[in-house]
């Protein structure tokens, strides 16, 4: 029995996860400067305890509608690392932290939105919920490199 913990959170009305040891910090990102001439998953860069980071749109990434803003919106990102650069992804909703044993995981349904598919590693199926365990390496796959590298 091997048991791994994961962060879930929500992008969309989906519940996603992703393993604690891929999160290096959770934050709100502040002062965003747009990047001209960048794909619309790229929501900005910021500057972070000294560290320039990307910010992804996840919602964007996943072909989702962006969130409608309001008084009580304030945006969260989840920091971590890809290919030696600092990305933070843009997300809904932060959640819990859960410990989940790995011989539970399903893979992807087949119903599963190709773009979600390729973007996820497998699901747990929790109390009528299903938490889709993110791929970071496939969500941030191209980030940063313009589209030259994403269809490479």
């Amino acid at each position: 029995m091997s048991i791994r913990e994961y962060v879930t959170f929500r992008i969309g009305e989906q519940l996603f996860g992703l393993s604690v040891t891929e999160i290096h910090d959770v934050f709100r990102p502040a002062r965003m400067t747009p990047v001209p001439l960048s794909n619309s998953e790229i929501a900005g860069v910021l500057n972070l305890r000294g560290r320039i980071v990307t910010a992804i749109d996840a919602r964007s990434r996943l072909g989702l509608p962006a969130q409608e803003k309001s008084v009580k919106t304030q945006s969260l990102a989840i920091g971590v690392e890809h290919g030696g650069e600092s990305f933070g992804m843009v997300i809904d909703e932060i959640g819990d932290v859960v410990r989940l044993d790995d011989a539970e995981m399903e893979q992807n349904p087949v119903n599963l939105d190709a773009t979600w598919s390729g973007v996820s590693r497998g699901v747990y199926r929790l109390d009528n919920r299903l938490l889709v365990i993110m791929d970071i390496d496939q969500m941030l796959a191209g980030a940063g490199q313009g589209s030259a590298a994403a269809a490479a």
